[in-house]
């Protein structure tokens, strides 16, 4: 048989090796707009060409200020006055913290979507639908305490309780409850779901199955932030004593207002010694459970738990923690009977019916969404500058981990964590404070004193993540003949650069949370004007402040979801 057919031919197509690039019309491009259009909005709202914005005749002030730092008060009464108002600061921290764990772990349980799960397991597909209502109302019913600043609360809780300790109690506990229960239904959810299915098709009831299944691979991580946490009520304790509650704040307040910068010398370096006693020991704490970032910042929570009895810094922690507990709870004297007194419940009536219905005349809506622009810019420009301040710091706070055996680079390194330790045991209304010595109220010395504090914990939750960068793509272009320059741009700077950004963006929401206090102490924005209807007891006006603030806390929320949706995970 003969074959006459010629073999087809095969006319191959070009390959291109072309990449196309993508639109410049893309989410991420989309994103930097955006911040660039509202950080470029917020500069305007400062209005520095008005000549409305620096005073002049603060500078002595300013200047005798800088003085008090070589020279402080360390007479023995003010030294005294110094260690009772930390005992005090601290009492209160613990006593916050212990009561916000109880409303942590309670709220946080009921929030997570794995114990709904638990309590439904049958018919999985239907099973969403039987829970959906009262597992969303649980977490709605948490998110305005957590909305709400601690301050806040302190001043709604002193007029139904008095000056007593118990106010300054539930202003710590309240919000930061809301806050821990949601970080641990964040931790509960993200734990492996294996054991707690081998337990439920064993047989077992769904509360058992849960505590003896995913309780148990959540502990560290439990363990770990509330530690966090009390570092947290430190500060927040401080702020507290600015509005009555004493402690350090208050001493601070007292020793500014009588122009004794001296003493007040004294107090922060009680409050940084502190801050940095309180710094350390729960930052070895994390480190020893695994944690080498932020809990509250929720970028990683899926990591391998590690047991927190297998170390001895932890046990210790623990039965430090079960002694001072009862012993705070005691020295602070609380007087508890106020929360079921028919006084307390009267005044809350009372208060709650001179609240409602809100205030919306136009006049005072046109003025409130003035001060809420003021508010947005403050927070805007102070995350901004913290951000970037964090950024430049972050490398040098971890030079003795990058250059390992160079002495200059221990020294750098000690002497920027020393500054960003400073920068963040002072609490925000102190520095704006400070800022009004030589600035008129606004948004410049609102924004200025949040960068500071914020640019404290920024810098060192950054350092933190450039000493745990993987160190094999920087050996690896070593080992290529790079030089530093090029080691640092190509390969430390991108590691690093997705969580710098995440961290940056999760502190603007606490900016705008925080733009209250500083307000509070004459800076601008919602919390000046809410500090101006607190004092007329004005609380229709104050209860649509407080809906003003809720309503900017949640589009802030959604804007920067989208910022870290577009701009981290590149979608």
């Amino acid at each position: 048989m003969r074959l006459d057919r010629q073999p087809a031919r095969i006319n191959p197509k070009p390959i291109s090796l072309t990449i196309p690039r993508p639109s410049p019309l893309n989410g991420r491009n989309l994103a930097l707009l955006f911040y660039a259009l509202l950080l470029l909005w917020s500069l305007a709202q400062i209005d520095l060409l008005s000549g409305s914005v620096i005073n002049g005749g603060g500078w002595p002030l300013l200047l005798r200020f800088a003085q008090g730092a070589f020279v402080p008060d360390l007479s023995p009464a003010i030294v005294l006055l110094a260690l009772e108002s930390a005992l005090i600061t601290v009492a209160y921290a613990v006593c916050g913290t212990a009561l916000s764990l109880l409303i942590g772990i309670v709220g946080g349980l009921l929030s997570s979507e794995r114990w709904w799960q638990t309590l439904f397991p049958q018919q999985a597909g239907r099973a969403r639908q039987r829970y959906l209502f009262p597992w969303l109302g649980v977490r709605a019913a948490l998110a305005g305490p957590r909305a709400i600043h601690e301050v806040i609360w302190g001043l709604l809780f002193v007029t139904v309780f008095g000056l007593d300790p118990l106010s300054a109690i539930l202003a710590l506990a309240l919000p930061f409850g809301a806050i821990t229960a949601r970080v641990f239904a964040e931790m509960i959810d993200d734990t492996p779901r294996a054991p707690l299915h081998a337990l439920q098709h064993s047989g077992a009831q769904p509360l058992a199955a849960l505590c003896y299944s995913v309780v148990p691979q959540a502990l560290p991580d439990l363990v770990g932030y509330s530690f966090y946490r009390f570092e947290c009520a430190i500060r927040s304790a401080t702020v507290l004593g600015l509005v009555g509650a004493g402690g350090l704040g208050y001493q601070l307040l007292l020793s500014l207002q009588s122009l004794r910068y001296e003493q007040m010398w004294t107090f922060l370096y009680a409050l940084v010694l502190l801050s940095g006693l309180t710094d350390l020991w729960s930052g070895a704490l994390r480190q020893r459970l695994g944690h080498g970032d932020d809990r509250e910042s929720l970028i990683d929570c899926r990591r391998a738990p590690r047991a927190p009895r297998a170390d001895p810094l932890v046990r210790r922690s623990l039965l430090v923690a079960l002694v001072v507990t009862p012993l705070s709870f005691w020295y602070v004297a609380a007087d508890w009977g106020k929360l079921v007194a028919p006084r307390s419940a009267a005044l809350l009536a009372d208060l709650a019916a001179r609240a409602w219905p809100p205030r919306l005349e136009v006049a005072f809506l046109q003025e409130l969404t003035a001060q809420a622009g003021q508010t947005l810019a403050m927070a805007v420009i102070a995350a901004t500058l913290a951000g970037l301040g964090g950024m430049l710091l972050a490398f040098p706070a971890a030079a003795l981990s990058r250059n390992p055996g160079h002495g200059a680079s221990g020294l750098t390194a000690l002497l920027t964590r020393s500054f960003l330790l400073l920068c963040r045991a002072i609490a925000e209304p102190i520095w704006a404070l400070i800022a009004l010595f030589v600035l008129f109220p606004g948004v410049l010395p609102g924004a200025i004193g949040l960068a500071l504090y914020n640019l404290g914990i920024l810098g060192r939750l950054m350092a933190e993540t450039v000493e745990n960068l993987d160190r094999r793509p920087l050996q690896a272009l070593r080992a290529l003949g790079a030089g530093e320059a090029a080691t640092f741009a190509y390969a430390e700077v991108p590691a690093a650069l997705p969580r710098f950004l995440a961290y940056s963006l999760y502190r603007w929401e606490v900016c705008l949370r925080a733009t209250v206090v500083v307000g509070l102490v004459g800076a601008g924005g919602l919390g000046r004007m809410l500090g101006e209807q607190l004092a007329r007891f004005d609380y229709r006006a104050v209860m649509t402040i407080l809906g003003a603030f809720i309503v900017l806390t949640v589009l802030a929320d959604l804007a920067s979801a989208f910022l870290r949706r577009q701009l981290i995970r590149g979608a």
